[in-house]
């Protein structure tokens, strides 16, 4: 399949508009703009007033004004590097225009004594002196009515002027093609959203200081174009998806029964309605593609392995991923005695099995006689058969592209894949990241795990909280003491964790405190995570590996320090490593004095809640959506116009709308399909025209 000729001229390079050569090109390269289609779409982020006044005296000063003016007299340099000075006088009052480094020809060329002119730029007061240092614009007084009343202000970088931008997307609006309308007429009616080509050049040409804004009517429907062509990408994808063979696992429910009488308390609301959503998913006879969303200690594990025994329950196997070696053996740990209470064999599968050990579980896999193993993406390798996979469980998801997620389903026979993440994801991303997948979320905590106590500290209290640690150790209590992330590399964060271990170690024994961080083997690291679980050790020193999964339910105590440095989400995440037995515990969150805005907002928000989905939305508002999941590894959609953190309802509502748009015209072949079709294309979404080409 090949991009529409309609579409040509948008995809040419961009030395193709007039004014841009070689270098040029270059620059714009630098803000991400290759062709006529990414100039179009590199909308203007302010605006300049440009509306002229009869005199600055009518205007707040500082501000950009443009005023008509008579030139007076020329005060040249005095001495070298002294700027040139031009007396001006509009309606009311007499002011400078001011030159650093200009050829005294040159000013009395543009600036005529005697004459007048128009001249545009930002006013400020020196030593009670109205000054123009460089005008912006002098134009004949004929000249003037070409200057914009508002003019757009677009992203620039070294050596790239307003000018030279505003022209070439002048050049490149030009080249616009009159498209069918993609848009639902009723819903393009409801928002009063304008046509496709006119929002693009009323988005360059802004009327008012609204015109930037994201709800503008012109913006918003560039908006949606944008997460309208991404959701249709996915709901391509989510048919596929289900297009592809799935098989009927329907288990008699007998593991699951001996689970439940087993267990110290009943399940939430939440858990028995995700159980029953993925036991439907698993029933029918499409793949299941669901995601498990579910705070900190909601008990994702529990739903998770009830799924895993559906798996068995119907004659199959099941699996579970988890994305580091810690995580995976804690889940080993964590579902060992459920795999007892159902009476199944549970084994772990890691890099690090070798030899005979290997070959026997490999060989046990295949043949049937493992009925879940638990493993890291080891379980991906060529080698690894099975005897009949039947679900799939991914965990901690945002570190697993939409690609891994399809691997691993391909493994089993049509394999059903659930998908767990316990970070909590506000709406707008979830629907951004996994628009192609069916959600349950779980909003309950289950009995028996007690609120956690957050306080602040500053810095120069250290040697309290090294106190408070003493006396909590002899009461026979743990906790864990969260170094600070040093820039972004391991090496130091490893250096700062280990010097706090030696400073711990000497005010609070020998043997008292272990160490872990990501530089150390293996090995090292589960010995330490062993001690610390076991209660040898009572302290447990850590960068920040343990932020997920990790649980000792006898640790009480989360010091973390330069708690500044650390995202919401992260504190989050560290704060529920306590609070999951029924002993009371405390989040020490020790900072470094004097707080930015952002910290100081950051760290209140986590005293008032510890909902983590209130948690997330105010992460997202404050960070933005690309630092939220770290855009690079998350698979998250990168837009030019769309702002995820403000528009989330436009992101469910391009979901709903890409969804019925496929179910009335699953070949996108009517008139809308068609112009959809385009709209892919002009939106490079090319996974999704080969999803069609495949469809």
């Amino acid at each position: 399949m090949t991009r529409p000729a309609v579409l040509f001229p948008l995809f040419a390079g961009i030395e193709t508009l007039p004014g841009v050569g070689p270098k040029v090109a270059r620059l714009f390269a630098q803000i991400g703009v290759e062709r006529p289609r990414d100039l179009v779409f590199t909308l203007p982020h302010a605006v300049v007033d440009r509306r002229p006044v009869a005199s600055i005296r009518e205007v707040a000063l500082p501000a950009v004004v443009t005023v008509p003016v008579t030139v007076g007299m020329h005060l040249p340099a005095r001495r070298k590097g002294a700027p040139s000075r031009v007396m001006v006088t509009d309606a009311q009052t007499e002011f400078q225009l001011v030159f650093f480094h200009a050829p005294g020809d040159t000013l009395a060329r543009q600036l005529p004594a005697g004459q007048r002119r128009v001249v545009s730029g930002k006013v400020e007061l020196f030593d009670g002196i109205a000054q123009m240092v460089h005008p912006d614009h002098i134009l004949r007084p004929e000249e003037a009515r070409s200057l914009p009343r508002f003019e757009p202000v677009y992203p620039l970088t070294q050596g790239l002027s307003n000018r030279v931008v505003a022209r070439a997307a002048a050049a490149a609006l030009a080249r616009l093609p009159d498209l069918a309308e993609w848009i639902d007429p009723a819903l393009r009616a409801r928002e009063g959203w304008p046509a496709w080509r006119d929002a693009l050049r009323a988005a360059h040409s802004p009327d008012g200081l609204g015109a930037v804004m994201p709800d503008a009517p012109a913006r918003a429907r560039l908006a949606y174009d944008e997460v309208f062509a991404h959701q249709l990408t996915l709901a391509l994808a989510r048919r596929t998806i289900r297009r592809a063979k799935g098989r009927v696992t329907q288990g008699d429910g007998r593991l699951r029964r001996r689970v439940l009488a087993g267990l110290p308390h009943a399940l939430t609301g939440a858990q028995e309605r995700a159980i029953a959503e993925i036991a439907a998913d698993m029933a029918g006879p499409t793949r299941m593609n669901r995601l498990l969303q579910g705070d900190v200690g909601s008990g994702k594990t529990l739903v998770a392995f009830m799924a895993l025994l559906v798996a068995v329950e119907a004659g199959g196997q099941g699996a579970m991923m988890a994305p580091t070696e810690i995580l995976a053996r804690q889940h080993h740990g964590s579902l060992g005695p459920l795999a007892a209470l159902a009476g199944i064999r549970l084994e772990l599968l890691t890099g690090r099995d070798r030899g005979e050990e290997r070959a026997a579980k490999l060989a046990d896999l295949a043949a049937g006689r493992i009925d879940v193993v638990v493993g890291t993406h080891a379980l991906f390798q060529k080698e690894v058969a099975f005897a009949d996979l039947r679900l799939a469980v991914v965990d901690e998801q945002h570190r697993f592209g939409v690609a891994q997620r399809m691997e691993l389903g391909a493994k089993g026979e049509a394999a059903d894949v659930l998908v767990m993440t316990a970070t909590p994801i506000p709406r707008s991303l979830a629907l951004a990241t996994y628009g192609d997948m069916d959600v349950s979320v779980l909003d309950e905590k289950p009995p028996g795990r007690t609120p956690v106590r957050t306080a602040l500290v500053p810095a120069e209290r250290l040697a309290e909280v090294v106190e408070h640690l003493r006396r909590a150790i002899a009461q026979g209590r743990r906790a864990y003491w969260v170094c600070p992330l040093v820039e972004e590399s391991e090496v130091v964060d490893m250096t700062a964790a280990e010097d706090r271990f030696r400073a711990l170690r000497a005010a609070l024994g020998e043997g008292v405190v272990g160490l872990v961080h990501g530089q150390l083997p293996a090995a090292e690291k589960d010995a330490a995570m062993a001690d610390f679980a076991a209660g040898r050790t009572r302290v447990l020193v850590a960068t920040t590996v343990i932020e997920v999964g990790v649980n000792v339910p006898e640790a009480t105590i989360m010091v973390v320090e330069r708690a500044e440095t650390f995202g919401l989400a992260q504190l989050h995440q560290l704060r529920g490593r306590v609070g999951r037995g029924a002993g009371e515990s405390t989040c020490l969150l020790m900072y470094q004095p004097p707080l930015s805005e952002t910290a100081e907002r950051r760290l209140a928000i986590l005293r008032q809640t510890e909902d983590g989905f209130r948690i997330a939305e105010e992460d997202l508002a404050i960070r933005g959506a690309g630092d939220l999941i770290g855009t690079a590894q998350s698979g998250l959609p990168r837009f030019r116009i769309a702002v995820l953190e403000r528009q989330a309802a436009l992101m469910a509502l391009a979901q709903s709308d890409a969804r019925a748009l496929l179910a009335q015209d699953p070949e996108l072949s009517g008139p809308r399909g068609q112009a959809a079709r385009i709209l892919l294309w002009l939106m490079e979404q090319d996974r999704a025209i080969r999803l069609l080409s495949v469809g």
